[in-house]
């Protein structure tokens, strides 16, 4: 695919809003998947040629760093103009397979966040129920075990409207108690679902060996806001010390599982994330980070545009309009 054109005085605009040193301001990006070709149940992921043009753009408008780097140049004030980091969340296995040779292809680094348990053939729960309403034929079914009566699938609106409601449904359930919960339900269908949804320990090895950072999202991916102060610090523990023994090398920063402040983890986590040795951790605040950012809350952003120019438009918008 040809590369899409810069977009004209965007740099200069970016610039304004984003300068060198003391008044730098961090653009993160948020990605999980990139896919081989658009798919309806997943609008919120690039595929491969979207993910291409994102990419370019970024690399001809702005500087981007390793987030380890960009953190501490962060807290020093000597961010370059126009910074910015690339993340991924989950460890999907496409993130190797599709997304690498693109971020290489444009020079650019990667941070991958790994949740450990769904290594090697795990499925997280998002993907059982996206994966069920993919795959269940046309007709009515019925969900009424798990209190959403019968629903009726036929297209594309049906099955995006059961994802939001099986999802809404099991996303703030127990880790154990959901992943059982969520199997069983599909198994009751006898629908057969993909084992190779997430990255394998070769696939996580190589990935570093590329020069990708490795990051840190707990073993299991709870929300840590609601477990107890001993487990979260055994999830948070367990992840990282997995990651470091598969990549034999430090593991530096973090990504809160959903990530909103308040809601998904608290202060305490961020203190516990720091105590635990990480240097920096992200949140899911839409915004952009400036030297008054926390490190162990930086923000982040997901661009769902579909263009250039409202992709450079949003990525604009977010600097203008952080404080």
């Amino acid at each position: 695919m040809k590369t899409k054109p810069g977009i004209p005085g965007l740099r200069t605009a970016l610039t304004m809003f984003s300068p060198a040193g003391r008044r730098a301001k961090l653009s993160t990006l948020i990605y999980h998947r990139v896919l081989p070709e658009p798919d309806p149940l997943r609008t919120g992921d690039p595929d491969a040629d979207t993910f291409r043009w994102q990419m370019a753009l970024l690399a001809r408008h702005f500087n981007v760093l390793p987030l380890p780097e960009a953190a501490r140049r962060l807290r020093d004030g000597t961010l370059p103009a126009r910074a910015a980091c690339v993340t991924f969340d989950d460890g999907y296995a496409d993130n190797f397979t599709i997304a690498l040779p693109i971020l290489q292809e444009a020079g650019i680094p990667a941070t991958c966040f790994v949740a450990t348990a769904y290594l090697d053939g795990g499925r997280m729960f998002n993907d059982t129920l996206i994966e069920l309403a993919a795959r269940l034929p046309d007709g009515r079914h019925d969900f009424s075990s798990i209190g959403l009566g019968e629903r009726a699938l036929a297209g594309t609106d049906d099955r995006r409207a059961l994802v939001s409601a099986l999802i809404g449904k099991f996303k703030y359930f127990d880790p154990a108690e959901r992943a059982a919960t969520v199997e069983a339900l599909a198994a009751s269908f006898g629908v057969c679902l993909p084992n190779d949804l997430m990255m394998s320990a070769d696939q996580l090895r190589a990935l570093h060996a590329a020069g990708m950072e490795i990051g840190g999202h707990t073993d299991t991916h709870p929300i840590l806001a609601l477990l107890d102060p001993e487990r979260a610090r055994e999830e948070i523990l367990a992840g990282r010390k997995r990651l470091e023994a598969l990549i034999a090398a430090p593991v530096r920063v973090f990504a809160y599982p959903n990530g909103r402040p308040g809601k998904d983890y608290r202060a305490e986590h961020a203190a516990l994330v720091s105590q635990c040795g990480f240097e920096a951790a992200v949140s899911t605040v839409p915004t952009t980070a400036t030297t008054a950012s926390s490190a162990f809350e930086l923000p982040r952003f997901t661009p769902w545009d579909r263009t250039p120019g409202r992709f450079g438009l949003r990525l604009l918008h977010a600097l203008v309009t952080s404080r």
